[in-house]
């Protein structure tokens, strides 16, 4: 009984929740499988099988072991394999991620997530290959986790309200521009203490974010070549109706059609404004207009 209650409810959340709640519950699932896969090899002392698995999923720095498996560019960025890891990455990730979608809606979060995180493995790449102190481990160094594309969802939260704010534990009410800037120097300069090419990828979520943000007030989405293979990714997680419509004449259907595209483009066009001018700027039929239909 409690399973199946469990389950349900985030079957629910998985078909009715925001695209942060999809992608957090996507990244929770790969970090069960691995650790189920993992308590396996424990429990039969036999982990080759794991550890060539979890290689091939890894981002490596090396361009020649990437070569033979680009896929990787994609698939760190849901990795996690240690449990705080995947707790506080998907704890900034909802917090964040929501401020995001209140100001931008839901349909750009997927595309600053997947953008965060190819951004995180370009500089970790240019890092390892580049600069001298990284090059006696570029053949071994491999790069896994959410936290690039994290901080782009950070900084661009940052950049289109910085003056939003939120309770911290022990520091009271803070603005999230200080989070955000506070989170990146101190990943900085950490750098020559250890997780190097982690850091390093937190600068290329964290600008890629901010750049995104600018961009899209400039009147300019640079992800719009790619928006329409997130809408059908971001279609396939959409619930599909049980419900058959027996008979609808062709007036009936050119209206509601009609209707719902105005809708839809009434919304893009508030969600624009918010980007380029902010939340503040809207008018009141504006603001509540989005209200109700952010209910439906």
């Amino acid at each position: 009984m409690l399973t199946g209650s469990i389950t349900n409810d985030i079957k629910h959340q998985f078909s009715y929740g925001n695209m942060v709640m999809k992608l957090i519950f996507v990244n929770v699932g790969v970090f069960l499988f691995f650790g189920v896969f993992n308590l396996g090899s424990f429990l039969f002392q036999n982990s080759s099988l794991y550890n060539l698995l979890l290689s091939k999923v890894e981002m490596p720095a090396s361009l020649s072991t990437l070569l033979y498996q680009p896929w990787s560019v994609f698939t760190y960025m849901f990795l996690h394999t240690a449990f705080f890891h995947v707790l506080f990455n998907m704890l900034w990730f909802y917090w964040f991620g929501e401020i995001f979608v209140l100001y931008l809606g839901d349909k750009k979060i997927l595309p600053l997530y997947i953008l965060g995180g190819l951004a995180g493995a370009i500089i970790y790449l240019l890092a390892y290959n580049l600069l001298p102190v990284f090059k006696p481990q570029v053949d071994v160094s491999m790069m896994l986790g959410a936290s690039a594309s994290i901080f782009a969802v950070v900084f661009a939260a940052a950049t289109i309200a910085p003056d939003y704010e939120i309770r911290l534990m022990f520091l009271g009410i803070v603005k999230i521009k200080y989070i955000a800037v506070v989170s990146l120097l101190l990943d900085i300069i950490n750098i020559p203490y250890g997780n190097a090419g982690g850091y390093i990828a937190h600068i290329g979520g964290a600008l890629s974010g901010y750049l995104y943000i600018k961009s899209l007030q400039g009147g300019f989405d640079f992800t719009s070549p790619f928006n329409k293979v997130f809408d059908g990714v971001a279609d396939l997680f959409k619930p599909k109706s049980s419900i058959k419509v027996t008979y609808k004449s062709e007036t009936q259907k050119a209206e509601k059609t009609s209707r719902t595209k105005n809708e839809q483009q009434k919304v893009d066009d508030i969600l624009d404004k918010i980007a380029r001018s902010g939340y503040d700027s809207l008018t009141k039929e504006e603001k509540d207009f989005l209200f109700n239909y952010s209910k439906k």
